[in-house]
């Protein structure tokens, strides 16, 4: 059972015990790397465990679990044992894959994972908004305090920077839109072909959403664990077929993006021959977004099959453009990334070093977020009445305490001067002229 955390949480105190792409095997991904919906319920283990605050970063490529504990080897072997229950496996099959960083080594590789440094292909903004979603998962679960806001909102603000100063946010966006010209140029109108996606890694998706923009209407998605297919379907708005006919799947696919990321080749050469000879040697192409390849490199050679990688498709995004997506140039970016990462952790670390408000404002942004959520639901969508509810909420506790000091026989004034200064008015009831 965690220790009580102290009333105020310092950044020392950080904990983060998660699986990646990077070292966790297929089979452990295939039983972590759940949608959005496993967050909950690993959150509501950590609240029954003790922890006061806690995030959970659950993406196609990563779980990782946030928390503060004053002591790191306590911490850190409560985490590991949700994250092997959540697996449903035996702690000592999991805790090797398993990776932990702590204080403000946590801190960095949070503000890291945000800006989408430690995405597969860098720059990729879905995991940004996965974490927002991640964040949102917490503040119902009340597991945000104002330490872990704080942490929130700086790391939002790294990726903000990153995205605005660094062309990294570009390179995703320009290998999707490479994959589809060499689609285009292979078939022609997109709206005649059809696509599978095997797996629902990052940027599989982001290349499956480029091709629907242009003209795709017939993608289909699979997936080994038929519940990550069948909800992966939902959100692109296409079908699902199960893992079991992944031969019949790939003859039927004009186009192939390959996005599971299991660590090994899931798509032979074999495979494909067969594929191909199914369709009358139709042309396919296959887009392998894995790291490792999903698609063994020998397909490439087969007549009729055109395979790239992501090494292929970045080659062809600078062909395409202008100088600035030289080497010097990415490696550059990503010199800049660094120093901006680095920069916001010394700054995070400076300001709540420091006996201040900002974790009273972070709080106080953390009330005022369960509010608007609240009064959204309640309003049923209505934006008009949500605000109307948002703000008579806001009113209640600032009016009851002027309202109690009043009673009190106190002066109010200086309570109310404040209240005027920190939202910019005159409380004053004479008229302007």
């Amino acid at each position: 059972m965690p220790e009580p955390r102290s009333a105020r949480s310092s950044v020392q105190d950080l904990l983060l015990v998660g699986a990646s792409h990077r070292g966790a095997t297929a089979a452990l991904r295939e039983r972590l790397f759940l949608d959005g919906s496993a967050a909950p319920a690993i959150l509501q283990r950590l609240k029954q465990q003790g922890f006061g605050q806690a995030l959970t970063v659950v993406t196609s490529d990563r779980c990782e679990l946030y928390v503060f504990h004053p002591d790191p080897a306590r911490g850190a072997a409560a985490l590991r044992a949700i994250l092997a229950a959540s697996a449903g496996l035996a702690p000592e099959l999991v805790s090797a894959q398993l990776f932990e960083r702590r204080g403000v080594t946590a801190l960095r590789h949070l503000f890291s994972v945000a800006a989408s440094l430690d995405s597969p292909v860098p720059g990729e903004p879905q995991v940004l908004e996965q974490l927002k979603a991640n964040h949102r998962s917490s503040i119902e679960a009340g597991l945000v305090g104002p330490e872990l806001e704080a942490m929130l909102q700086a790391a939002y603000v790294t990726a903000g920077r990153v995205r605005s100063e660094t062309p990294l946010a570009e390179q995703p966006v320009s290998m999707a839109t490479a994959a589809i010209d060499v689609a285009r140029e292979l078939f022609g109108d997109l709206g005649r072909c059809s696509a599978l996606m095997l797996g629902i890694g990052e940027m599989g998706e982001r290349m499956a959403a480029e091709l629907q923009k242009g003209g795709l209407t017939r993608l289909t998605v699979t997936h080994p664990a038929a519940a990550r297919a069948e909800l992966t379907a939902r959100r692109l708005g296409c079908h699902f077929r199960d893992w079991a006919e992944l031969d019949a799947a790939l003859a039927a696919a004009d186009i192939v993006i390959a996005a599971l990321g299991a660590g090994r080749v899931v798509v032979t050469t074999e495979a494909v021959k067969a594929a191909l000879k199914a369709r009358r040697h139709k042309p396919m192409l296959l887009l392998d977004a894995a790291l490792p390849p999903d698609i063994e490199a020998a397909v490439g050679e087969l007549d009729d099959a055109f395979r790239y990688d992501l090494d292929d498709l970045e080659r062809l995004a600078m062909e395409g453009r202008t100088p600035r997506g030289s080497a010097a140039t990415r490696r550059q970016a990503a010199e800049t990334a660094a120093r901006i990462l680095a920069e916001e952790t010394a700054r995070f670390e400076a300001r709540y070093a420091e006996p201040g408000y900002a974790p009273a404002l972070a709080a106080l942004r953390a009330e005022l977020e369960a509010e608007r959520a609240k009064a959204l639901a309640e309003a049923g969508g209505d934006a008009e009445a949500a605000t109307r509810l948002l703000v008579n909420r806001l009113l209640q506790r600032p009016e009851a305490a002027l309202k109690a000091v009043a009673g009190e026989g106190k002066d109010a004034s200086t309570l109310a001067a404040l209240l005027g200064r920190l939202f910019g008015i005159d409380g004053s009831t004479k008229e302007k002229t």
